[in-house]
């Protein structure tokens, strides 16, 4: 009789913890993403882009839409912050034309 041997395969011990930590770690980069997202202008990029995307070319604009802001606010916010350009919103350096009235109060157009 001849004997044949038989094996088996087994998966590592390690794949599983380490499968764990990687899940961990992208869960936490998740989080993360908000607090970046709205310093840079990515969320309100993505919320007008897709908003004129649905208004111009239906539910797939929308999505198209969505997905190009955020990227161009995503990008314009990164390259912002790394030259130190200042943001101009509203009320934050707000700089009017204007003219000097009679009693030399300054009135903006």
């Amino acid at each position: 009789m001849t004997n044949t041997k038989v094996t088996t395969a087994m998966l590592p011990v390690g794949l599983p913890v380490r499968l764990a930590l990687a899940a961990a770690a992208i869960l936490l980069a998740l989080l993360a993403i908000p607090h970046a997202g709205n310093a840079q202008g990515i969320v309100r990029g993505a919320q007008e882009g897709s908003y004129e995307g649905n208004r111009i070319a239906g539910p797939v604009g929308g999505v198209v839409g969505g997905a190009v802001g955020a990227g161009v606010g995503g990008a314009m916010g990164a390259v912002k912050g790394v030259f130190g350009i200042p943001d101009r919103g509203y009320r934050r350096g707000y700089r009017c034309r204007g003219y000097y009235n009679r009693y030399g109060h300054f009135r903006c157009y």
